[in-house]
């Protein structure tokens, strides 16, 4: 039998560090960023990791730190954005626990990102720097590379324009209450 596990991912921005704690509130389960994780292991941030030890090493770590949570019963897991542009990935989060896709556009992911500076994948391009336009059409281009591994989630909620609490909301009714998490 699955454990009760819930990996929440999404797109940079998407809300899985904010909408996570909250949901695993409100189901009395605990929480768990991933990245937080790492970076507290580690005693670097992120965009440090990734540019000191690369993002193979990163890449690696992150997976032992998924698999770690992975024994634990009762959890929300926050992916960073990346975690699920992985085949090998995806298959063991099926199979230990469900999947739920936090979807936002490119337009909402650049209002939520515009000044934002911690995120490897953006530092790296130099799309930090770009205009709006520019910007928004190389999330796009980032976006459309990972949804096909995205779209493979157990559920998909669309958080444009969504109110945080209503959000929290809809993700905790269908987890209790659908088919689909019977086994949670």
């Amino acid at each position: 039998m699955k454990n009760n596990i819930i990996y929440l991912t999404g797109f940079m921005g998407s809300g899985k560090s904010t909408i996570g704690p909250i949901l695993a509130n409100t189901l009395g389960w605990d929480f768990y960023d991933l990245d937080q994780l790492i970076e507290q292991s580690l005693g670097k941030k992120i965009v440090d990791i990734f540019n000191d030890e690369g993002e193979k090493y990163f890449r690696q770590v992150e997976q032992e730190t998924f698999k770690k949570l992975s024994s634990q019963d009762k959890v929300v897991i926050a992916l960073g954005g990346g975690a699920m542009a992985n085949q090998l990935n995806i298959d063991y989060f099926k199979k230990h626990g469900k999947i739920i896709y936090l979807k936002i556009s490119p337009e909402e992911a650049y209002k939520r990102l515009k000044f934002k500076r911690d995120r490897p994948v953006l530092i790296k391009d130099g799309t930090i720097d770009l205009a709006k336009p520019d910007f928004i059409q190389k999330l796009q281009e980032l976006l459309k590379n990972r949804s096909h591994f995205y779209e493979q989630a157990d559920l998909i909620i669309d958080v444009n324009n969504a109110a945080i609490g209503r959000t929290v909301d809809k993700i905790a009714n269908i987890i209790l209450n659908s088919k689909l998490f019977e086994s949670i």
